[in-house]
């Protein structure tokens, strides 16, 4: 008998450990995996990606395929953006992501004078205003004036040329809780709204409030 070993013979492993070391999860499982890996990363992941973290084996292309259709008609969806896959807020719930900031600005000192004036002498024409100021009154105060919806456009004065007035609206009553326009906020008021700083404007005394008889007192205020 010889001793030679021979060549034809092949140790054969169990079948059972050659098919663990390739067999892929069942697809219920990769479709948990695939979910799990787009919920925790915040950039949508491509197909390599994804397979780069699966087990080996699992067909990735399927799972996502599974998943997409599982989220269908949810409040989040998969879906494909370039090369990747990602979850994203369903489009027609879009609107609960929207967030609404109250911005907080100071008017000027030129448009705290020209809306006190315009306030406190309605309707008044945009010379009168400049007659009252001293000084012209630029295109751009009115304009943010308007933008807040705190002043608009009044009647025409019956006057050569007939200029046109300016006067507040129901919205700057409505801002500082006023009935009318006879209860308008003084100096204090408009400093408690963060309009106004603690040192007083040039044009604070446009900001006194009405005579009794509920006539402007232009003459006292502006000389």
């Amino acid at each position: 008998m010889s001793d030679e070993p021979n060549a034809d013979v092949k140790v054969e492993q169990p079948a059972s450990i050659t098919e663990s070391l390739f067999e892929a999860p069942p697809m219920a499982e990769q479709e948990r995996m695939v979910e799990a890996i787009l919920f925790a990363t915040t950039e949508p992941q491509t197909k390599v990606q994804i397979e780069n973290r699966v087990p080996h084996g699992a067909d990735v292309a399927e799972a996502l395929v599974h998943v997409r259709k599982r989220y269908e008609g949810r409040g989040v969806n998969l879906v494909k953006i370039g090369d990747g896959w990602a979850f994203r807020t369903a489009p027609d719930l879009g609107f609960l992501m929207q967030k609404e900031q109250v911005e907080v600005r100071k008017l000027s000192r030129a448009a705290i004078e020209t809306l006190a004036i315009i306030a406190y002498h309605q309707p008044v024409t945009r010379a009168e205003i400049e007659e009252i100021r001293g000084v012209s009154v630029s295109s751009g105060t009115v304009d943010m004036l308007m933008e807040l919806d705190w002043i608009k456009l009044g009647r025409r004065r019956m006057t050569p040329g007939r200029p046109v007035t300016f006067i507040v609206t129901q919205t700057f009553l409505d801002h500082f809780g006023l009935e009318n326009a006879r209860d308008l906020p003084g100096v204090k008021e408009l400093r408690d709204a963060g309009l106004l700083d603690n040192r007083p404007p040039p044009g604070a005394a446009l900001l006194e409030p009405l005579d009794e008889d509920g006539e402007d007192n232009q003459e006292d205020m502006f000389g």
